[in-house]
């Protein structure tokens, strides 16, 4: 894996001088031929052993290329909003555009290479790590995100050579960092590290490029190389997942998605709650909630409330009750709609992440990342291999959600066909109301029953343990929001969302 770059060959003076004017000519047009189409973004993430060169060589290339097109991401100990979030909220946020490069120094490699550094590294943990970044990397490639992955590596000798002459000149000793200085000591540990991460996350999709690094013309060469191949191929796209192959599987997943068109099922005949019982149940759990969110515990967690359903079904309504409860600084309304032109050029999950709560905080998604599996898969918007493998990406999306301490808690309000009729017409008669009508309600409707397929499979395939589904009847819109309301109080105060009895 190493033998060329430990070996530290060198290029000529005058062979470098000359691929130099071509690269440097030929890198432009092909960022401004990948500027202009536009049809993917590039991620180049720079790692390797200190002291090799990293940061020269990119301040190289930035120097070649136009750098108001080049984003660098650099990213060390996370800063106090980065640690009150999941690990990957970070590095989604910084995601460039489609037709912008990123170059990314302190990667999500980060804790696998600590591992893998370690005296007694855990393998358990270096293959779990593995399997995540593999499947973020998978993530990213399949919606438009090139990722290339440098690793500048050279000999022992020539990095404690070029340490000590950087430290000679007080004009370039600056450029020396304290774990430079060590390399030479601890070699051999680094050098291992960094075989096992390559080894178990060298993708088809997301290669490996190990760029010898003793001499800086090569180390320059190279990185230019594979970069102006970068952007003028888009490279492989992960294998997709295969479609539900086991019997087992299919079979279970057919009795879920039954079973939800059974929990869908708006019940005829249901007794609207009284106004009075209903405001002083309402008091009762607001007044549980209030409490729930302010107990010290919960400076701990965060809180994420999804609101899906049909047109009419309440909603809004619904959200308005819980929040008569919090801190309006507490919390932030996420009304998502068609995305935009900046969201467009990322991937699907990009604008959610944006969105993901500070430990202590809520965030109430009105519509929310089922839109892919919703909408855009029955509207055609998203071609079907996207959507279907959607539901595997959302899961492990609010699995990551989770597991950085979110309590993760989502709402189908169903309506009747007839109701929801009765609402359409109240709406257009309302002076209050008619804005919340339009042509898009109604073309909707047309195609309740694809929907309602889409909506059974999206209940199957996404109600986990860690964020489950609560189905909840909405012909009623009292008895309809005195039952958000109580689930959510009863995820806070049990402190895991599926601890106590499930509406699905």
């Amino acid at each position: 894996m190493f033998e060329e770059a430990e070996s530290d060959p060198i290029v000529e003076k005058a062979t470098a001088k000359k691929a130099e004017e071509k690269l440097r000519t030929a890198l432009l047009q092909a960022q401004y031929a990948f500027l202009e189409k536009a049809d993917r973004a590039l991620l180049v993430v720079v790692s390797g052993i200190d002291g090799a060169g990293k940061g020269a060589t990119i301040n190289q290339i930035n120097e070649w290329m136009d750098p108001r097109h080049i984003q660098t991401l650099a990213f060390g100990a996370p800063s106090p909003a980065e640690a009150s979030r999941p690990p990957m909220w970070r590095y989604w946020n910084a995601l460039p555009a489609k037709g912008r490069t990123g170059i990314v120094f302190g990667s999500w490699y980060a804790e696998l290479a600590r591992e893998a550094y370690r005296k007694k590294p855990n393998l358990v943990r270096i293959e779990t790590l593995a399997d995540e970044i593999a499947a973020f990397e998978a993530m990213l490639s399949r919606e438009g995100v090139q990722i290339v992955k440098l690793w500048y590596h050279l000999s022992r000798e020539a990095q404690a050579a070029r340490t000590a002459h950087l430290l000679s000149d007080k004009d370039t000793a600056w450029q020396v960092a304290p774990a430079d200085r060590k390399v030479a000591k601890h070699f051999d540990r680094l050098r291992n590290a960094g075989m096992a991460m390559i080894d178990r996350t060298q993708l088809s999709y997301a290669p490996w490029i190990v760029i010898p690094s003793a001499d800086e013309k090569l180390r320059t060469l190279r990185t230019a190389e594979t970069i102006l191949a970068a952007l003028r191929h888009p490279g492989p796209k992960p294998r997709q997942q295969p479609r539900w192959t086991r019997a087992a599987e299919l079979k279970m997943l057919e009795q879920r998605a039954a079973h939800a068109g059974a929990a869908l099922a708006t019940e005829p005949g249901v007794e609207s709650v009284e106004k009075e019982d209903y405001t002083a149940e309402l008091t009762r759990w607001q007044a549980r909630l209030a409490r729930a969110v302010r107990k010290r515990k919960f400076a701990e967690r965060s809180l994420v409330l999804v609101f899906e359903g049909q047109d009419a079904a309440g909603k809004g309504g619904a959200i308005r009750r819980i929040t008569l409860a919090l801190d309006a600084r507490q919390y932030d309304i996420a009304q998502i709609a068609a995305p935009s032109t900046e969201e467009l050029a990322r991937p699907y999950l990009w604008r959610f992440w944006r969105r993901v709560p500070a430990l202590g905080r809520i965030a109430i998604f009105d519509r929310s990342w089922y839109g892919r599996v919703l909408v855009e898969r029955v509207e055609g918007f998203a071609p079907e291999q996207a959507w279907r493998r959607a539901y595997r990406e959302i899961n492990e999306f609010e699995a990551e959600l989770n597991a950085a301490g979110a309590i993760v808690v989502k709402f189908w309000l169903a309506v009747s066909a007839d109701v929801q009729l009765q609402r359409f017409k109240e709406r257009e008669q309302s002076p209050f109301k008619h804005f919340k009508i339009t042509d898009e309600d109604w073309r909707n409707r047309k195609q309740w029953d694809a929907y309602a397929k889409a909506t059974r499979d999206m209940l199957a395939r996404t109600d986990t343990r860690e964020a489950p589904w609560h189905v909840i009847q909405a012909d009623d819109k009292r008895q309809a929001r005195l039952d958000v309301l109580r689930e959510v109080v009863l995820a806070l105060e049990h402190d895991k969302p599926g601890d106590h009895e499930r509406t699905l």
